[in-house]
């Protein structure tokens, strides 16, 4: 019998993995503790820090976090139907 593919289970995952890094950097700003990440990162990567923290707004929190699940999700739509268009059946 044929099986309906659900194309939103993917891209839900994906979209609430990457809201919710984005959502856990949101809260380390607000805590006052991303610039101290990003002073230990950096250096860790053979990186010099060129980024100053900005100041905790919540709008722009929300908006970072919306964006980031939109984007991934709309990302691994296209990926998982570009993966179905490519793939060659098995038998």
């Amino acid at each position: 019998m044929f099986k309906k593919y659900k194309w939103n289970k993917p891209a839900l995952v994906v979209g609430l993995f990457v809201a919710t890094m984005h959502a856990i950097w949101a809260l380390s700003v607000a805590l006052g503790v991303g610039q101290m990440y990003l002073n230990w990162i950096f250096p860790l990567h053979f990186l010099n820090n060129l980024y100053i923290v900005s100041a905790f707004n919540l709008f722009t929190a929300l908006v970072l976090v919306l964006v980031a699940f939109v984007v991934s999700y709309i990302s691994t739509l296209l990926f998982v139907w570009l993966w179905k268009v490519v793939k060659v059946k098995q038998k």
